[in-house]
């Protein structure tokens, strides 16, 4: 069975914002730009850096003012630095520091919604129309995230028919580029690739892109039957770090020097160099005290110290 793969991918690095954001001791600003521009230094062109929600809801991102602050200087023209945005206040506050992309989001399944962010999937996404609009007359690029598009955990399994329908909806208010996310890493391979189908009845495969958690072991997996339908983008967290809040047991997205290192000896191009990439892992998981949750990682510092 033949596949076209791309022959380029594009990695998003999510660690800042995602990775960090459950972490429970206090990540100084500092840590986190050091995180950004190791990153930058190993060849990520994209990557979420904050997100501007209420600092009760989640307290590690209440320094995202003094981040991109921080980041200005010698913030890159070729880097995409993404900021997520829950409403209107939130995009207020970002948009003075000019991201170049905000993300919104909705979920495929009404219980996590609710759960989520305390409204429906439909008034969420009326709640970002204003925000998309906004985003958009100021030039700013448009991303729609779909949470638990294979899996919820309230629900267990998702149609892909609720895919569809919120694929449909991000699209319909200004949504650019839509991420297909398996938040707590229950999907398995042709369950990914029947969430992924759905969203085609809406959006072109350029416009999507892929979010899968490991909880299951199964986000490479994933990642490369998403591959096989020509998805060209995915969503990763260096050294594996982050989970969801609102999804219990979820573990850490899947680990980007994995993922590099799949692509690279698939001989799809991504750009980054892996042993900066696997250094950029080290520093983030040494601050934390944690041990690396990148099995390409461990590999390689294990093969430099013997």
């Amino acid at each position: 069975m033949s596949h076209s793969y791309p022959s380029h991918v594009t990695i998003v690095d999510v660690s800042p914002r995602d990775g960090l954001q459950n972490e429970s001791m206090t990540v100084p600003t500092e840590v986190k730009q050091a995180l950004i521009n190791d990153l930058i230094d190993a060849g990520i062109k994209k990557l979420e850096a904050t997100s501007f929600v209420s600092p009760k809801w989640v307290p590690q991102m209440g320094d995202n003012s003094a981040l991109l602050d921080a980041l200005a200087p010698t913030r890159q023209k070729d880097v995409c630095y993404s900021v997520l945005v829950p409403n209107m206040r939130g995009f207020d506050n970002a948009i003075a520091y000019r991201p170049d992309e905000i993300v919104i989001f909705g979920s495929a399944s009404e219980t996590f919604s609710q759960k989520n962010i305390n409204c429906s999937i439909d008034e969420s996404i009326e709640r970002f129309g204003p925000v998309a609009a906004a985003a958009k007359a100021q030039g700013i690029k448009v991303r729609g995230v779909i949470s638990c598009t294979v899996g919820c955990p309230y629900e267990g399994e998702i149609d892909p028919s609720q895919v569809a329908y919120v694929t449909k909806r991000l699209i319909e208010i200004g949504s650019e580029q839509i991420g297909i996310a398996d938040t707590i890493g229950v999907g398995t391979p042709l369950k990914v690739q029947r969430a992924l189908q759905a969203a085609l009845e809406y959006a072109d495969i350029a416009m999507l892109s892929g979010h899968f958690h490991d909880t299951y072991g199964q986000a490479l997996s994933n990642t490369l039957a998403a591959l096989q339908m020509g998805v060209g983008e995915f969503d990763t967290s260096v050294a594996g770090l982050g989970g969801c809040p609102y999804a219990k047991g979820a573990m850490g997205n899947v680990a980007t020097e994995d993922v590099v290192y799949m692509l690279h000896g698939m001989g799809i191009s991504t750009g980054i160099d892996l042993e900066k990439l696997v250094v950029a892992g080290e520093r983030i998981s040494g601050f934390l005290k944690r041990p690396n949750g990148s099995n390409v990682a461990r590999a390689l510092i294990n093969k430099r110290q013997s």
